[in-house]
């Protein structure tokens, strides 16, 4: 499989991205998240490769030119959700991992980097909990099935790209992470086991972007 770049995933951003603002919200947020997992890479964990179980079950070899793409891809579907002056569809953002999985496929992309876009919402979206939430999801399961989906859905865990942009300590997402659903702060909780903490300091004073350490 040929991964596309970097010039050439930036060409992505900018031909989807409707506003300026979004192309520089949206991109380095992206760009964020693919320097938190190059930190996680460059430090694992003891605990990498452990059994997490039939739904978290990654390989200790990762491809870092595909974390890298994934990363800068994953959040590619956020711009179908704005309109031309900018302004979001909040009600309709869980949408935007699908959105942009066909955005990409459209593209020409292969399934392989799609599926970052569909994969990294939340800790794994299952049909079960589209169900029960009543989300605006096609019928179906969307969690990481690679150690390189799974990565990319971890690093963007500690990023948001609210206004003000923040970090996010492990145990600001975990408690966030109780508001998706029965399990899913388990599941959370087992990928910081997995992984390790990244460290947040270096990257909040380079990008400004504060740490939260408390939820709203």
């Amino acid at each position: 499989m040929r991964i596309p770049s970097d010039s050439e995933i930036r060409a992505l951003h900018e031909r989807f991205a409707p506003t300026p603002q979004t192309l520089a919200s949206v991109l380095t947020h992206c760009e964020i998240v693919c320097r938190i997992a190059e930190q996680l890479l460059a430090t694992p964990s003891p605990n990498v490769g452990a059994n997490l179980g039939p739904d978290l079950d990654p390989a200790p070899a990762l491809d870092p030119a595909l974390v890298r793409a994934g990363c800068l891809l994953h959040d590619i579907g956020v711009y179908a959700l704005y309109d031309h002056e900018g302004t979001l569809d909040h009600a309709n953002y869980i949408r935007h991992g699908i959105l942009g999985h066909e955005m990409l496929r459209d593209a020409g992309l292969p399934e392989a980097l799609c599926r970052f876009c569909s994969c990294h919402t939340g800790v794994g979206l299952t049909q079960d909990d589209i169900t029960r939430q009543h989300l605006p999801l096609p019928p179906g399961d969307y969690q990481p099935q690679t150690p390189e989906e799974q990565l990319v859905m971890y690093a963007d865990k500690f990023h948001s790209k609210k206004t003000p942009p923040t970090f996010l300590t492990a145990a600001t997402y975990a408690t966030t992470a109780r508001r998706f659903g029965p399990g899913k702060e388990a599941t959370f909780t087992a990928l910081v086991t997995h992984y390790g903490e990244p460290d947040l300091t270096a990257l909040s004073h380079e990008y400004g972007h504060a740490i939260q350490t408390t939820t709203p």
